[in-house]
Formats: structure tokens, sequence, C-alpha cells
């Protein structure tokens, strides 16, 4: 019973919020787990779910040792399947009501400096790994952003990518010259690629033997760029630093906000904090 409640709810946020798979499978995994934790108690319906059981589950996540962004995750997407079944009558109570989330430090986004990065993109990067820096950096793409990308959303005439954040949020994002020149050297190597393997795609990025460029792709990629500088970085470091060097270099909050697509202004703040911890660094780098 609680698989079925489960997928119906799954559903409708597919439908009604266009959350992304990832998200939509995110939240299966935490649902599921948590049903297994209520059966392995004896609880298998929904009416013999009480605020007890959610507590020890808590109780439970924490002796595991996840770290309290996890926690707030889970307990986020047990909250919201309750919501959803009070909401559809299949429930008279939510006994999540009252569940308080854990505490989460501030914990400054990861950034790497301009030299930094200069240093990945003279690294003899190949075409592919060209284009990836310079829009996971020079338009601030999430990664799944990027691996959705399709050709029709690259205009390098006027210089814009569009693309489609959560819950399917279309924005507009500039390009600069050198992420056009990046696209256009690729797009030369994606014609040969479709011509080689005789098929053709909507997808922006495909590798050399065909396939099409995944997530873990990308990780893989960027992490390797990370060692070149000592550091371990993802690709949503390269996303922070945009947003932290826009910030430094005068751009307007409420302009950064848009480029990234966060609905919420208080999360694009973050970042001036990174750029005031930086402008201390070079501060005292200079004066002692």
């Amino acid at each position: 019973m609680f698989i079925q409640y489960i997928s119906e709810y799954l559903e409708s946020l597919k439908v009604e919020r266009g959350l992304s798979q990832n998200t939509i499978d995110a939240y299966r995994r935490d649902l599921l787990a948590f049903c297994e934790f209520l059966n392995s108690d004896g609880v298998d319906e929904l009416s013999e779910i009480r605020r007890v059981q959610i507590n020890y589950y808590i109780k439970q996540l924490h002796y595991e040792k996840y770290t309290a962004t996890s926690v707030t995750r889970k307990i986020a997407a047990i909250r919201g399947w309750f919501k959803w079944l009070l909401a559809n009558e299949i429930i008279e109570q939510d006994p999540s009501l009252s569940i308080e989330l854990p505490k989460l430090s501030k914990r400054l986004p990861k950034v790497v400096s301009i030299s930094e990065i200069e240093k990945i993109l003279s690294n003899h990067l190949d075409t592919i790994g060209a284009v990836i820096v310079e829009l996971l950096y020079g338009a601030g793409l999430r990664v799944s952003e990027l691996v959705n990308l399709e050709l029709n959303n690259i205009d390098t005439q006027a210089k814009y990518v569009r693309c489609f954040g959560k819950g399917s949020k279309e924005r507009i994002i500039p390009i600069g010259d050198k992420a056009k020149k990046a696209i256009l050297s690729y797009m030369k190597l994606r014609e040969f690629i479709l011509k080689k393997y005789k098929f053709d795609t909507k997808h922006f990025l495909v590798k050399e033997n065909g396939l099409f460029v995944t997530r873990q792709d990308i990780y893989v990629f960027i992490r390797k760029q990370g060692e070149l500088l000592n550091k371990h970085i993802s690709p949503h470091t390269l996303r922070h630093s945009f947003a932290t060097h826009m910030l430094e270099n005068g751009a307007d909050l409420r302009v950064v906000q848009e480029l990234l697509g966060h609905s919420d202004v208080s999360t694009t703040q973050l970042y001036t904090h990174v750029s005031k911890k930086r402008l201390k660094e070079i501060y005292f780098s200079i004066n002692g």
C-alpha cells in the first residue's frame, strides 16, 4: 500500500511541479527507506503511522551518521508526502507536522579563482572539455542543465543559451566570446561525430564515440581538472565560481539571481559572503 501512494505522489510532483527525474528518484529512495523502517517496526498501514515513529526514524538516521543536510532532505521528503496524503484525504491527520528540522551550518560554497579557471582552460583541453568548462563556468549552468541541453537551446549569433532549471523554469543566459568560440569549435566536431556514426539527435553534448555525455562523465572530467589545482572540485564549484566572480566584479545581486535561476534571492546572497571573505583574504595578504 505504501508503494502505491508513493508512486502516485511522485507522479504528481513530476506533472504538477515539473521536478527533474534525479529529484524524483531521490524522493523515491528517501520515502522507500522510511517505509522499510516502518515495516520493520510492524507498521504497514498509513493510519498506524504516528509522530513517535518518525522521531525514531530520525534518531536512527543520526545513529547511522547521516549528515544534517541528508537528514533535512529526508524529512522534507516525508513531510511533502504526508502533506499530499492529507490534501487528497487519504489520511485524516499529518503526523509529520511538528517534526523539527536539524540546524544546518551555513557553509560557504567552494570556489576557484579566476587564475585557476585560466589554468584549467590552458591545460590543453580537448574540444568537448573546453565547451563543458565554458558552459559550467562561463554560463553558470547546473550539470543537469548541461547534459540536457539541446542544439536549439544555443544561439551563437545572439550569444545566449536557453536552459531549463529546477521545476522546468526557463532562463536565458548570455555567453561571452570565449564560450561562443568553444561552442562553434565543438559544433564542427559534433557534426563530424554524427556523420561518422550515421545518426541525428537534438542532444547537444555527444562524445567522440557517439554516446551522449553523462553527469558522471562531467563529474570525472572536472575532478581531473581539480587535480591540476591540487583541489577537490565538482561541476557545481564552477557554477559557484561564476556567481562569486560576477559579484566581485560589480554585478547586481538580482541579475546574478536571474542568471543562476534561484527562486529566492536569499540563496544568491550566500555568494556575497564568499566575496567578502575573498576581499578580506586579499587585504590581509597585502597588509599582513
